[in-house]
């Protein structure tokens, strides 16, 4: 991993004084991982996907288990006993589990490596920081899984799971956490390695002897109070670390208890043979209800699993357009509708076909169910059961000061009670004036909901509390479990309750043998000495800054860390891939930009030191605005970046650099008319000067021939707006970007659309103020942008469509403008949307014939905000009865400028070669629909890049 900013304290104060000891001792003493405490990281660190928020004071990042030891060590020694050590892997939590003052031991930056895997017996051991899909990833050819499947899969960590004891969809089959692990290795609050997987070693036999003895004297106590269901209860299990006439498996005793008892280094992880044959039934429902009582019938065939979704969720999804693929039965259009989404799979896919149709003919006589579609195509599968794992994110969605809160999302009862249970939790939320979206697995009686509450607010506050209390009292009524699969966390103030005072001493007992200084994530579940942390006493984070307010979204980030997703593939967040440094990802800079904004409002202590800090995170953000397409809550960083630069540049000087790019940007049309003397200039060592003086490298050379050279009919704007124009004209908005440097892929354009049938017209190129909104310079951006919204209103007038040169140019028309109160503009196209329309139109194109299927490269900004791009490309291509697949790719690396900056070349070429670089290779041509795409390829490969247009110009 390429470490992106200076982690050097800018300010001295006294806990970055002790942070400083701390690093040095642990250097001292070996340790090889990072140390950080810059306010970025420590803001990023202090939230996970709850409402609450608990500032550590240093973040350490060790590269093994031996770091860890080292770590413990030093930490137990001197000025650094009295801080807590608390290990968090993704920081997916709902209830705070990893958030706490001290040493935060971030697992998932550095130890995320497969250790061994034996496919005979069927394991695999892994350290703790690894992401449950880039494990299942990295083994899929295997044909087995680590089986535990969360709606968090691609960014939630093994360490996290075991922590908090996670399943999912299918646990009822394959189990939870606790039921795929094989053993662990622990450091122990002394320092030393325990592992499972060796003979217990002299000096911890004192310590067993203990746990032992409080095993023995709370098991009968907690198996009396505790339900036997499938989703059982974990976290110092007392059941099966002392199995009836079994030795002692004390490593049980840490799945599921968040840390309070160590850190875990190393697990064993059984692993589970694919089912070769999969199936999806969906059956729709009159209401909930219903669809609730009938999975009872429907577990008579076995399935995998049977997820469900309330009316509320489902209008989501319809709106949305998730359900399109359905037949209109299923689908619902404009009847509030509950699905089931029962799940079936195995090795005997004749066998599977017959349980789906016995499903679907029980569908005809279940009470309510209005229709049943069978799904056998894996991709239609995948698109389907992406409609359940939007769940939250639709949820998320909601605007104004009130929002969906997780803290009562998992619970747990009989699932012959779920129904009962529903209409009694409705009627104690319709009892506080709230409705809620649920979803979750009713094949073992799971429910997540979220209701939308302002977390500012006393009242909300005190009912947040309240409800927290009744749906406790609800699922003990129920014969439930209040924490079925997120784990406990700040909800562990009910523990002691839930399991009555005999159970509990044993865990007290067993915390202490564990932990005797009471340092492993205190506050937690069993704290020795002091309260356990409650809802009533735990910080929460501020929630609303003001619809107005242009760090508004900042606000708005629940940490459900969807950004951190780790797949390569993914555009977001590319200097969070590159890094694995949360303090460069959208969450982290969403918190430091929220304490930023306090601290500017004088409602926060003031840090010094985190301008400076936020800058540093900032400027290694790509602006590719992946964050503001992905993420469920659409947090904008690029858009927050542009105003905190304006307000930081008032006091700090700008690089020269900077300046270059806003004079080029504005210069558009002067560099296009002196374009030959400024390419003789760049031939004979300009760029290299350039270089010199700015930081600016690997800049391009202008192109050779201007808009005007490429043949095709070409117009002012003030012309092209008073003329007349056939039916078939096509008016070409070029890029700045495109039109200085890449005038081949303008003409590949309007070569393409020749062909089929269209007359392009050519426009100069127009600044947009891309780049000063990059930079922060706002009131160029505004003057910038208020011209071309001008001119394009006045183009707009004689009604003929405005294609541009570049799909990162019409999405800041859509997306940045508006949020600058440019509201009123006509509509600029991409390429593929002007295609997609014209080909529903039914224009007549040409059949034409082309070799074997292109890769074609999407601009991740395209790909991020536009997710039916890719479609669109291929379904316009199929037409034209020529084939091309979409490249599966991230960022390349180069955005914008970006890739010039000296001070970002690593990342930039590391970002290449993370996703670009072996596809491209492996590609006869590349044809890419960016600029800053086609541009990095020619710059790191030996390959040309050409615009997608051109393989229709050339068919």
């Amino acid at each position: 991993m390429t470490t992106l900013i200076d982690r050097t304290p800018s300010q001295t104060t006294p806990s970055s004084v002790r942070v400083t000891a701390l690093r040095h001792a642990l250097v001292a003493a070996g340790f090889l991982g990072d140390v950080l405490d810059d306010g970025v990281s420590l803001a990023a660190m202090s939230t996970d996907n709850s409402v609450y928020q608990i500032a550590p004071s240093v973040i350490v990042a060790p590269r093994s288990a031996e770091d860890v030891a080292v770590l413990l060590d030093v930490a137990g020694q001197g000025p650094f006993q009295q801080w807590a050590l608390t290990a968090r892997g993704g920081g997916t939590g709902t209830n705070g589990q990893a958030l706490n003052t001290g040493i935060i031991i971030d697992f998932r930056r550095h130890m995320n490596r497969i250790l061994a895997l034996n496919l005979e017996e069927g394991w695999v051991e892994v350290e703790p920081g690894i992401v449950l899909d880039e494990l299942n990833d990295a083994i899929g050819h295997t044909g087995l899984f680590f089986a535990p499947n969360t709606s968090t899969a691609n960014r939630c960590t093994i360490g996290g799971m075991i922590g908090t004891d996670a399943s999912g969809k299918g646990s009822r089959v394959f189990g939870k956490t606790s039921d795929n692990v094989l053993g662990l290795q622990v450091v122990t609050a002394d320092a030393r390695l325990l592992d499972s997987d060796q003979p217990s070693p002299d000096w911890a036999s004192d310590l067993l002897a203990e746990v032992r003895a409080a095993i023995v004297s709370g098991r009968d106590g907690l198996l009396e109070k505790v339900p036997k269901l499938s989703r059982r209860f974990t976290g110092y299990d007392l059941e099966r670390a002392l199995a009836d006439g079994a030795p002692l498996a004390w490593w049980r005793l840490f799945i599921g208890a968040e840390g309070t008892l160590g850190p875990v280094v190393r697990a064993r992880l059984k692993l589970t043979p694919k089912p070769k044959n999969a199936r999806l039934i969906v059956l729709a429902f009159d209401d909930f209800g219903t669809a609730l009582a009938a999975a009872q019938q429907l577990l008579i065939e076995d399935p995998i699993a049977i997820e469900t979704f309330d009316e509320q969720v489902q209008s989501l999804a319809l709106a949305a357009g998730l359900l399109g693929g359905l037949p209109a039965s299923v689908r619902g259009d404009g009847a509030g509708l509950t699905y089931n989404f029962v799940e079936l799979g195995g090795e005997d896919g004749v066998r599977v076909d017959a349980q789906a149709r016995r499903i679907a003919a029980m569908a005809a006589n279940l009470p309510g169910c209005a229709g049943a579609h069978i799904a056998v195509d894996a991709a239609e599968l995948k698109q389907l059961w992406s409609v359940r794992a939007a769940s939250v994110g639709l949820l998320g969605q909601a605007r104004g000061a009130r929002r969906p809160v997780a803290f009562i999302e998992d619970c747990v009862v009989p699932p012959e009670r779920l129904s009962a249970f529903v209409a009694d939790l409705r009627g104690l939320l319709t009892t506080q004036g709230l409705s809620v979206g649920i979803y979750g697995h009713a094949d073992v009686g799971c429910l997540h909901m979220r209701p939308a509450l302002d977390m500012d607010s006393a009242t909300d506050r005190a009912r947040f509390s309240a409800l927290s209390d009744g749906v406790y009292a609800l699922v003990n009524q129920h014969g439930g479990i209040f924490w079925g699969e997120h784990g406990k966390g700040v909800r562990g103030e009910y523990l002691a309750d839930f399991v009555g005072p005999v159970a509990f001493a044993a865990f007290e007992r067993i915390k202490r043998a564990f932990d005797p200084g009471n340092r492993f994530n205190p506050g937690k579940l069993v704290s020795l000495g002091d309260r356990v942390l409650s809802i009533a006493n735990t910080p929460m984070r501020h929630f609303n800054a003001g619809d107005a307010d242009p760090l508004a979204k900042a606000f708005e980030c629940n940490g459900n860390a969807l950004c951190l997703t780790y797949a390569a593939t993914t555009p977001m967040c590319p200097s969070f891939k590159i890094s694995g440094d949360l303090a460069l990802s959208p969450k982290g800079r969403a918190e430091a930009l929220r304490a930023w904004h306090r601290q500017e409002a004088g409602v926060q202590q003031r840090d010094p030191s985190l301008p400076q800090d936020l800058y540093a995170s900032l400027d290694a953000c790509l602006s590719c605005k992946s964050c503001a397409g992905g993420c469920p809550t659409h947090v904008d960083i690029p858009e927050m970046k542009s105003h905190f630069l304006e307000r930081y540049h008032v006091s700090h000087k700008r690089p020269l650099g900077d300046h270059v790019a806003l004079l080029m940007e504005r210069a558009t049309p002067i560099l296009d008319a002196f374009r030959h003397p400024i390419r003789v200039a760049q031939r004979l060592g300009g760029n290299r000067m350039i270089a010199a003086l700015t930081g600016l490298v690997d800049l391009p050379k202008l192109a050779p021939r201007g808009h005007k050279g490429l043949g095709f009919s070409t117009s002012s704007w003030a012309g092209a707006s008073r003329r007349a124009w056939s039916d078939t004209t096509v008016f070409v908005f070029q890029d700045s970007f495109n039109a200085l440097f890449d005038t081949d892929a303008v003409g590949a354009i309007c070569a393409g659309l020749v062909r089929l049938g269209y007359h392009p017209v050519i426009l100069p190129g127009r600044s947009s103020g891309k780049a000063a909104h990059v930079k922060g310079a706002r009131q160029s951006f505004l003057a910038q942008a208020k011209r071309l919204q001008a001119a394009l209103i006045a183009l707009a007038r004689n009604g003929r469509p405005i294609v541009t040169t570049d799909a990162a140019l019409a999405l800041m028309l859509r997306s940045d403008y508006p949020k600058a109160g440019l509201v009123d503009l006509p509509p600029v196209l991409l390429v593929e949307e002007f295609l997609s329309a014209r080909a529903k139109a039914g224009d007549n194109w040409p059949h034409l014939s082309g070799g074997p299927p292109q890769r074609l490269f999407l601009h991740c900004t395209e790909a991020s905000m536009k997710p039916e791009a890719g479609r669109e490309w291929v379904a316009i291509f199929k037409r034209l009865g020529l084939g091309v697949e979409i490249a599966p790719t991230g960022c390349c690396g180069m955005s914008g400028l970006f890739g010039h900056e000296r001070r970002n070349a690593d990342t930039s070429k590391a970002l290449f070669d993370l996703s670009w670089r072996q596809v491209v290779e492996a590609s006869d041509m590349v044809y890419a629909t960016g600029f800053s795409c086609r541009c990095q390829v020619e710059r790191l490969t030996n390959k040309a890049a050409q615009h997608p247009m051109q393989l229709i110009a050339q068919s």
